[in-house]
């Protein structure tokens, strides 16, 4: 898959665990994955496997106990807080199960407010917003806001969002787990659509596992071990 080229993400060695009453509990005990540019990596497992975990780990939102996240061949254990925000806000996308777009805005404004962040304007910010929803089939919706959407225009109004910064990975948790399987079906042929378009390394944890099967790899969480299935 990868015919040589560096993977965009690389996970090397990843440990977490959490303290509790009884000791301390294990989430992760080992995780090592490279992830290349267009590829699509499922991430399954049963529920409280460490999916969710691991995915915030490789997203930066959450400090690993052990071993390294590599971004673009770029070390980040020793990274600040702030070097940690600026390579998410400039390398990565995120959608989740819930959309989690901003209810007072329209669809242009919550694919326009991510780039405006990262700092364009927003006369810069538009077009790409425009050209990134009428890819995913909402061009006649741009002016409605999250409550006027379904489901599904509502995590194609999310992909849109993810991709706004030209990310080089997206990491999505169970983005299709709210829908229907025919609109699921239907996002996820739109993401892996976009993924190989944009040549976007991209992980997605799921429960569906033929959702899973239908990207190039797939690799499940057992017992701690990170590994293929």
């Amino acid at each position: 898959m990868n015919g040589g080229r560096q993977a965009v993400l690389e996970l090397r060695g990843v440990k977490q665990s959490f303290k509790q009453a009884a000791g301390r509990l294990d989430v992760i005990a080992t995780a090592d994955l490279q992830v290349y540019p267009g590829e699509m990596v499922a991430l399954i497992g049963p529920s409280g496997s460490g999916k969710s975990t691991l995915l915030h780990i490789t997203g930066l939102l959450e400090h690993a106990l052990g071993g390294d996240v590599i971004i673009s061949g770029q070390s980040t254990s020793e990274m600040s807080d702030r070097e940690r925000t600026r390579l998410r806000r400039t390398k990565m996308g995120f959608v989740y199960q819930y959309h989690h777009l901003l209810p007072e805005f329209s669809a242009l404004e919550n694919v326009v407010l991510p780039q405006m962040i990262a700092g364009r304007s927003r006369r810069a910010a538009k077009p790409r917003a425009v050209e990134l929803l009428t890819r995913v089939g909402l061009g006649q919706r741009l002016d409605h806001r999250p409550a006027k959407l379904s489901g599904g225009e509502q995590q194609r109004v999310a992909i849109a969002r993810a991709l706004a910064n030209q990310p080089s990975i997206l990491l999505a948790d169970e983005p299709t787990g709210n829908l229907d399987i025919h609109t699921a079906d239907d996002v996820f042929a739109l993401l892996l659509s976009l993924v190989r378009d944009t040549g976007v390394a991209a992980m997605i944890a799921t429960h569906n596992l033929e959702i899973a099967k239908k990207m190039d790899r797939v690799v499940t969480i057992r017992e701690g071990v990170l590994e293929p299935y």
